[in-house]
């Protein structure tokens, strides 16, 4: 069973940057479509961004011009770099693996402060 570890999270101010990881076990992790989604604290999870296997990206509304999803096939790794944040960006973020989604990671904690 492929394991989705996420890193990367912390508390930042408003306007600075972070770049969260995602890191997959196993193999083929370059056929899949990855994404980033979040929960914001009394919200439903929302879609973030997601990168197919060939590159293709989609990105929230409310993101767009301010995170950059990315992939690394050779480290199994998905990237969600993160500019501009805004404390409307607080959530737990969340990566997940395939469509439709077979794997989720555990979360990790963004906090903008204001």
């Amino acid at each position: 069973q492929v394991q989705l570890v996420e890193s990367g999270g912390g508390l930042v101010q408003a306007g600075g940057s972070l770049r969260l990881s995602c890191r997959a076990s196993g193999s083929s992790f370059n056929i899949y479509r990855m994404g980033w989604y979040r929960r914001a604290p009394g919200k439903q999870r929302e879609l973030v961004a997601t990168i197919t296997s060939i590159g293709s990206t989609n990105y929230a509304d409310s993101v767009k011009g301010r995170f950059t999803i990315s992939r690394d096939n050779a480290k199994n790794t998905v990237y969600l770099q993160m500019n501009s944040l805004k404390p409307e960006d607080t959530a737990v973020y969340y990566c997940s693996r395939g469509y439709p989604i077979d794997s989720w990671g555990q979360g990790t904690q963004v906090t903008v402060s204001s």
